[in-house]
């Protein structure tokens, strides 16, 4: 089925009218970055929740406030000032198949990129291009794995230059813009 321009224009602009709505956001797990008003939190929490948004909407929801609770409800902070047995409560934690191992290799990759790549927009904007963030992702799952990690980690971080759609981390980035 083709839709013509007006009608794709009226099927788009009622999506907006949807979607685009502060009580949206009530239901839907762009909520946990909003309950930050710091860059960097804000980042984290729409990275952390994003990885995990897969399945129903209240699980995301639920787990994804779960794991602010467990990084003390400020991610910028646990990230840069944790100590190694910091992360030894982040084990229990499970999404599907995002385990605890995950959560703290992600914790210690999310401190190596605020430690020597400035941060996670940083990552993302040194590689972008003007019309695809393809790049952007491929170089950032690099980065995000250059430290000792865990190989079953990787399969949580895609890339769409190994065939991947990416759809988390392009839902993260297009929010972002």
């Amino acid at each position: 089925m083709k839709l013509k321009t007006s009608e794709l224009k009226d099927f788009l602009d009622e999506k907006v009218m949807l979607y685009n709505h502060p009580k949206f956001i009530e239901s839907d797990p762009i909520q946990i970055p909003h309950q930050f008003s710091k860059k960097e939190d804000i980042e984290i929490a729409a990275f952390l929740s994003a990885t995990i948004a897969w399945g129903n909407r209240k699980s995301i929801i639920k787990n994804a406030n779960m794991m602010m609770e467990l990084l003390d409800h400020s991610p910028f902070e646990f990230i840069t000032q944790h100590e190694e047995t910091d992360l030894e409560r982040l084990e229990p934690f499970v999404h599907r198949t995002f385990n605890g191992n995950d959560f703290m290799q992600f914790i210690k990759s999310l401190k190596y990129i605020y430690q020597t790549h400035h941060g996670l927009e940083a990552v993302f904007s040194s590689h972008a291009d003007k019309g695809s963030l393809q790049n952007s992702i491929h170089h950032f799952k690099k980065v995000f794995f250059e430290i000792p990690h865990l190989e079953r980690t990787q399969k949580h971080v895609s890339d769409p230059l190994k065939n991947s759609a990416a759809k988390r981390i392009n839902m993260l980035l297009v929010h972002k813009r």
